[in-house]
């Protein structure tokens, strides 16, 4: 696929299909994380992969925002001691590091035809004991990840012209 074929055609995909997703192409997804921007190249992140059915369906009970039969999740954290590394702005860097490597895993899923959607509700006290992370490690995101059903229809997207200000806020972008 083209990059902005990608880029565009990346929805967030909540039913899947029952198809279990190859080892290697979750590989790959991963793969895609570690190569996202870091700030100080402290990459702070840390990322669970969780297929096995069992706990999957676990993790489904304590994340209100997780629908569907996702065949894979990834528990996408930042590592707080290494983000300590970036100095006052470290953590504030980390969430950005770990923004960009869930885009980068999105789209590296969607090029393999694979649907992804993020998830912020869960209750990160009953995740960690759950999945025994430790105190120093911050889960921020979860990830699901499977083949869809169907991919969900495009939602409109703000014109150019109304949020690119060239120079100063209010000189518009001409498109």
């Amino acid at each position: 696929m083209e990059l902005m074929g990608i880029i565009k055609g990346r929805r967030a995909v909540r039913k899947f299909a029952d198809k279990e997703i190859p080892r290697e192409n979750l590989v790959k997804i991963l793969e895609a994380a570690i190569w996202a921007p870091s700030g100080s190249n402290t990459q702070s992140w840390e990322f669970i992969l969780v297929t096995e059915k069992e706990n999957i369906e676990k993790i489904k009970l304590i994340s209100p925002g997780l629908f569907g039969n996702p065949k894979a999740l990834v528990i996408v954290c930042i590592n707080t001691e290494r983000a300590k590394k970036g100095g006052r702005e470290g953590i504030e860097m980390a969430k950005m590091d770990i923004a960009m490597a869930s885009q980068n895993m999105m789209l590296m899923a969607h090029s393999l035809s694979i649907g992804s959607c993020p998830i912020v509700s869960f209750n990160k006290v009953a995740l960690k004991e759950l999945l025994d992370i430790p105190d120093s490690i911050d889960p921020k995101l979860i990830l699901i990840f499977g083949y869809p059903e169907k991919w969900p229809r495009a939602p409109g997207r703000r014109p150019l012209k109304e949020v690119v200000h060239i120079e100063k806020f209010g000189e518009h972008i001409e498109e």
